[in-house]
C-alpha cells in the first residue's frame, strides 16, 4: 500500500519529510521509506500522523474518505496533556 494521502498532507503544509521525521524522532530516511511503501509504519508513528494532521489512521490508510478526526478518548487526552 503507498501512503499517498501522508505524501499529500505534508505537501499540503508546505513541509518537508525531515520536518515530519523531526516530529517524529526518526531519520528521513526512515520517513521516506515509510511514505514509499519500503516499510511498514508502526502503529505508534500511525497516530501520531494522525495527530498531527488532525485526521484518523483510517483515512491516512484509506479505509475511509472522512478527514475528520475521532473523538480523543479521555485516557489519550490526560496522557496527551502530560507530555506537553
Amino acid at each position: 500500500m503507498k501512503y499517498e494521502r501522508i505524501r499529500n498532507l505534508r505537501e499540503d503544509k508546505d513541509l518537508t519529510q525531515t520536518d515530519i521525521a523531526k516530529y517524529l524522532h526518526i531519520s528521513q530516511r526512515t520517513y521516506s521509506r515509510y511514505e514509499n511503501d519500503e516499510r511498514a509504519i508502526p502503529t505508534e508513528i500511525l497516530s501520531l500522523l494522525a495527530d498531527f494532521h488532525n485526521t484518523s489512521t483510517d483515512y491516512l490508510i484509506e479505509r475511509t474518505d472522512v478527514k475528520k478526526a475521532y473523538p480523543v478518548s479521555q485516557k489519550r487526552a490526560k496522557r496527551k496533556a502530560t507530555s506537553l
